[in-house]
């Protein structure tokens, strides 16, 4: 790779501030050569304020229980096999949705785009992964949290610009989404789908400013609620997270040369990608090839809401959310649990797999031995992100088996990161004492879910929520357990070791900014 002193930064860290030139970039102690920064930074770099230059080298009904939000994965490299890393950087996420995926790829002078119903494995195939070739390249697993489950509201969402080809994929749900509809429709303006980030790609194709970091913070101003984005445009690759970081997004450096995004790292690890850092909230950070550049286009809320269901469920437990490693957080979140509600088992069971970190903390604080006394069937998706309730239901017994041999007889502690409605957990309950189960306990790693979630995770109305209507005694009795504890807030938060800075609207009902009436999945549906 030239080597153009002149054109090069010193960085210690890779996202402080630009220091004098210097021919090599220190990262982790060595020393790599830079190169020249992408055209469309030099602007920035020299004429904004706001911006800062790191140049580095290298037809179902509406689901109505708890089910994951989105994954999005970018990516900016001189690899001309990007829509490959990306298919595996989907992969990897995959456990953020199930019902849609989608990469779009662009090599400098086109942008092509493919996105269908279904698993990724089931979207794309080597003939599609052949034909997309290009050096940058955006995904996008979906699970509809604004709009129904319909291939119209699949991503990315492409479109042609007086600037150029973009397109955008979304993790999170604008409360204000309504609103900004029925704005463009008052401009003669028309939609094709029931999804927010429909409504956000239009806005930006016809936003003002010079640059697309320009367009994109133009908009930000105008988007409420959550979001993690990834942007392709004709030439780089453009991420953006909400001012109160509500959903996750990391930047990381590929191994070569080149940059990717995703919603967890995780996915980075996938590829080879090392984590730099998350996103901050209010800030876009574009990577054009050797190029990262980053603006802070919307000020961090005073009071940041991230989301607290990322280390009690939604991310896989090697990610890191918040700068913690979300299987450490769990193991915490068990070992608080013994400590509120002790009770005297023969057995400590997980309901597989995102309580498996918590079971074995509550195993190792209680000395009551760890046993996997449900087998999860690993073909079968997350029960919580099956598009219709029925489905939902035959779910649960195809999803899980009990050990009959490992239950039979025993006083069994039953670990579960959460209560949606009541109905897996009563179903689960049945299934262990039909295997032998003398007694089932059922311990629960957050507090009750009495709220609706607006910031992108798909959860039932204040109706179907039983802890909102429903006592934990009542609801213990409804399930057929012997007794129910649900952990604490304060408990919580306390293993998460974050106090303050995190959204529990789910639990409270405060959210982090206005609600109003009518906000749901289905709320930009009414219209098509």
């Amino acid at each position: 790779m030239e080597i153009i002193p002149d054109a090069c930064i010193s960085l210690p860290n890779p996202f402080q501030q630009i220091s004098p030139p210097s021919p090599r970039i220190p990262i982790r102690g060595k020393t790599i050569p830079c190169s020249i920064p992408h055209p469309l930074a030099l602007p920035l770099f020299t004429f904004s304020t706001l911006s800062t230059l790191y140049t580095l080298s290298t037809p179902f009904p509406p689901p109505s229980s708890l089910s994951e939000e989105c994954g999005v994965f970018g990516i900016s490299t001189i690899h001309n096999d990007v829509a490959r890393l990306t298919y595996f950087g989907l992969f990897a996420l995959q456990h953020r949705g199930q019902e849609a995926a989608g990469i779009a790829v662009s090599d400098g002078r086109t942008m092509q785009m493919h996105k269908g119903v279904g698993l990724v494995s089931q979207v794309f195939d080597e003939t599609l992964m052949q034909d997309m070739k290009g050096d940058y390249a955006i995904g996008h697993t979906r699970y509809s949290t604004t709009g129904s489950s319909h291939l119209r509201n699949a991503q990315p969402f492409q479109l042609e610009t007086r600037h150029g080809p973009i397109a955008l994929a979304h993790n999170g749900n604008l409360v204000n989404a309504a609103e900004l509809r029925e704005t463009l429709f008052a401009r003669g303006v028309p939609l094709t789908s029931s999804s927010d980030s429909e409504v956000m790609a239009v806005m930006l194709a016809g936003a003002p400013g010079d640059t697309m970091m320009d367009r994109i913070a133009y908009c930000m101003v105008q988007w409420v609620g959550a979001y993690s984005l990834v942007i392709l445009t004709r030439d780089g690759v453009y991420a953006a997270r909400d001012p109160w970081g509500l959903r996750p997004l990391t930047v990381g450096a590929m191994p070569e040369w080149g940059h990717a995004v995703a919603s967890e790292t995780g996915a980075l690890e996938t590829i080879g990608c090392t984590a730099v850092r998350e996103v901050k909230p209010g800030e876009i950070v574009a990577l054009h090839k050797a190029a990262l550049i980053v603006r802070q286009a919307l000020q961090p809320k005073k009071q940041l809401a991230l989301c607290t269901f990322e280390h009690v469920y939604f991310s896989r437990p090697d990610s890191l959310w918040d700068g913690k490693v979300v299987h450490n957080v769990r193991v915490r979140l068990g070992e608080r649990l013994v400590a509120e509600a002790p009770v005297e088992a023969d057995l400590v069971i997980p309901v597989p797999d995102s309580s498996i970190p918590a079971a074995i903390g509550y195993a190792r604080a209680s000395g009551i031995p760890f046993e996997m006394g449900l087998i999860k069937n690993r073909y079968i998706g997350r029960t919580f992100i099956q598009p219709s309730q029925e489905m939902r239901e035959r779910g649960v017994y195809m999803k899980f088996n009990p050990v009959p041999t490992v239950l039979e007889g025993k006083r069994v502690v039953v670990i579960d990161d959460s209560i949606v409605r009541g109905t897996t957990s009563r179903r689960l309950v049945n299934m262990l004492r039909d295997a032998g189960a003398a007694e089932v306990h059922m311990r629960i790693t957050c507090p009750p879910i009495t709220h609706p979630c607006f910031m992108g995770v798909d959860m039932p109305t204040h109706e179907e929520l039983i802890a909102h209507n429903m006592s934990p005694a009542e609801t213990c009795e409804f399930i057929g357990a012997d007794s129910l504890h649900y952990l604490s807030l304060e408990g919580m938060m306390e293993a998460i070791d974050s106090p303050t800075g995190y959204c529990n609207a789910c639990f409270t009902g405060v959210y982090p900014f206005p609600v109003g009436e009518g906000v749901g999945k289905e709320v930009l549906e009414m219209a098509i």
